[in-house]
């Protein structure tokens, strides 16, 4: 059987990191006398690496992630309260692995989105299912499913991600319904699946932001409790990176 015939069955059969690794890999296998095993071992291989960025690529796509950053990226220099060793321990997964919801707080620009979409896409690259949304668009979604009669469906949708990223909790007070559907979604994480909440309000303030008294206490108690939690402070970094910018336009 000669090559395109060859090349024909793994497009049938879509074996595409084996169709797309195979030329090189039989070029390689002529050039440094591989045995029959030694080549399929480097095929399996291309198409295992394959199939999994693949399956990244989709997580990502899927997760609605606005920004692709890295933790690697995270500016140490400028200080902001959080340490390598605790930007490495986020990196164990931890956290996600016991359940355990991550909080984030701090001022305005100071990196907590930026902490939480790293996260999310390395948890991606893990081949584990993300979800960034604003607490904005949440509410939003939540209170139409509740009108559509749909709202059971849509906790089930959400049950189904191993991460979700609730982005920028506080910026307006939630309502009692809101405030109920939080914390369902707080303690009613699968296990093995977590949730990372990024907000300007400090935890224990959170009963100012929330209406329902009762509700508000069993969201602190829990996150107070069982959640890890970083408090990021120091000036804004994207406001340092804005003067950063002028400064070189002017010169320039």
């Amino acid at each position: 059987m000669g090559h395109p015939q060859i090349k024909n069955i793994l497009s049938d059969l879509r074996l595409n990191g084996m169709l797309n690794a195979f030329e090189e890999l039989t070029n390689k296998s002529t050039k440094n006398s591989w045995t029959a095993l030694e080549f399929f071992d480097q095929l399996l291989q291309s198409e295992a690496e394959w199939r999994e960025r693949q399956c990244a690529e989709r997580k990502i796509k899927n997760s609605k992630l606005i920004r692709l950053h890295a933790l690697e990226d995270f500016d140490f220099a400028f200080t902001r309260n959080i340490t390598k060793a605790q930007i490495r321990e986020l990196y164990s997964l931890k956290w996600l692995e016991q359940s355990r919801p991550l909080v984030l707080i701090g001022p305005t620009g100071i990196g907590k989105t930026f902490v939480a979409e790293a996260l999310g896409h390395y948890v991606c690259q893990r081949k584990k299912s993300v979800l960034f949304i604003s607490m904005s668009d949440l509410l939003e979604q939540q209170h139409l499913a509740h009108l559509s009669g749909s709202y059971l469906k849509y906790k089930a949708k959400l049950a189904k991600y191993d991460l979700i990223i609730c982005d920028d909790l506080g910026l307006r007070k939630l309502n009692t319904q809101e405030a109920h559907d939080f914390c369902e979604l707080i303690k009613e994480r699968p296990i093995q699946k977590s949730l990372i909440i990024t907000s300007q309000v400090p935890l224990k303030n959170w009963s100012e932001i929330l209406e329902d008294p009762v509700v508000a206490d069993t969201i602190i108690d829990r996150l107070k409790n069982i959640s890890v939690k970083i408090t990021l402070s120091g000036k804004s970094y994207r406001e340092l990176q804005g003067q950063k910018f002028d400064t070189s336009s002017k010169q320039e």
